[in-house]
């Protein structure tokens, strides 16, 4: 029986070409043909007047911490139910992070807790787009108007999801995406930083080139470049770039392909939701998403992990993710959840994500939903 992995990278093919041309191009460090490619595409697909490419979707958080100017005593609000990176980026420079509960339909930051969690000392908000789905950003902007706050958006996953008519990463002043070769569109690490405040476009640009105008030099701005400000070396090179954009260039269809197995599992399992007392994401009606992640949550962490047991015993890999942050030692030190942690924890433990990625065939996916059925109704047997 052939094993079917949880995650396998996708290439189209082109990547080898492009990285080819470097040899005659003879620029491998960045800022080069291929970043520039790669930064128009996005800004184009995107609508997007300035895209930085970045080394990782962790390195555009941190650009995005030093552009609004976070410091020690400064308070960011995000959720809990997230990957460290979005809170790392933070208390780096002395922020104090600030977790709220999930939504149990999204495992988005809860909206209506937000407000209640905003201090003198608030100075974002960073929602996370959990599998590439929204929350309502329109009513999240509001709030962070109303407030006077940053909204910077964690949109590692959601590269090609849409909130109404705009892209995810759009609506906050920063949007952070991720081209790690676990994401949808990736080149191995990567990702990018989308500059929609436009008081940020300098700022970011000599960040990203270690606190220098270097950026202003190449472009013929200025005759000499100097050291301007703080920053660091988030720029990636030509190699990344090269691939990056073969996927760039694939992405609607890469898209395309994942949210057909996505609706596959959807069909399959959502139907039996009622059934057998699991979970599924159900897409807000306005949120039009990338079909990164297929997931379904179980009402206990033991039938959870029999789950994955079951599943690698007939060669399907699954996994869980993530361990609350307000409960980790980091998240204990550097943070403090407000209200009542209703979901997040609880969600957490009851979560499995099921294999998805553009290998899987589409007898794979009836197959994971078989298995998965069949343990749901062994359990449910026992259980009367």
């Amino acid at each position: 029986m052939k094993q079917i992995k949880f995650t396998t990278p996708f290439t189209t093919g082109n990547e080898i070409i492009n990285i080819s041309k470097l040899f005659d191009l003879k620029k491998f460090s960045g800022d080069g043909h291929f970043t520039k490619l790669c930064s128009g595409h996005i800004s184009d697909k995107l609508g997007v007047d300035l895209t930085l490419l970045t080394t990782s979707a962790t390195h555009s958080l941190e650009m995005a911490a030093i552009l609004i100017g976070i410091e020690k005593g400064d308070e960011v609000i995000m959720p809990s139910f997230t990957f460290v990176s979005s809170a790392n980026a933070f208390i780096l420079r002395g922020a104090k992070v600030i977790f709220v509960d999930i939504s149990p339909e999204s495992l988005n930051v809860d909206l209506n807790l937000i407000e209640r969690a905003i201090t003198t000392k608030t100075k974002a908000i960073v929602p996370v787009h959990y599998a590439g789905m929204s929350c309502d950003m329109e009513k999240l902007m509001v709030l962070a108007k109303k407030h006077n706050l940053y909204l910077i958006e964690d949109a590692a996953q959601a590269f090609g999801s849409k909130y109404k008519d705009k892209y995810l990463g759009t609506y906050g002043d920063l949007g952070c995406i991720s081209f790690h070769d676990t994401k949808n569109i990736h080149c191995g690490e990567g990702g990018a930083l989308l500059i929609n405040n436009k008081k940020f476009s300098q700022k970011a640009e000599i960040i990203r080139e270690k606190g220098t105008d270097r950026s202003q030099f190449i472009k013929g701005i200025i005759d000499k470049y100097t050291w301007k400000d703080i920053g660091s070396s988030y720029l990636p090179s030509e190699l990344n770039a090269a691939f990056l954009l073969a996927q760039l260039e694939s992405s609607s269809q890469i898209i395309s392909d994942r949210k057909k197995l996505w609706n596959r599992y959807q069909t399959n399992l959502s139907k039996l939701r009622d059934v057998y007392n699991f979970k599924t994401l159900t897409p807000d009606d306005q949120c039009n998403h990338n079909g990164h992640i297929f997931l379904i949550v179980l009402d206990s962490k033991l039938k959870r992990d029999n789950l994955i047991t079951y599943l690698n015993e007939n060669n399907i890999q699954s996994t869980f993710h993530y361990i609350p942050l307000h409960t980790a030692p980091a998240g204990l030190k550097h943070g403090k959840f407000i209200g009542e942690d209703i979901y997040t924890t609880q969600m957490s433990e009851g979560l499995i994500r099921l294999p998805l990625h553009n290998q899987l065939k589409s007898d794979d996916v009836d197959f994971v939903c078989l298995k998965v059925i069949d343990f749901l109704k062994k359990e449910f047997s026992n259980n009367i």
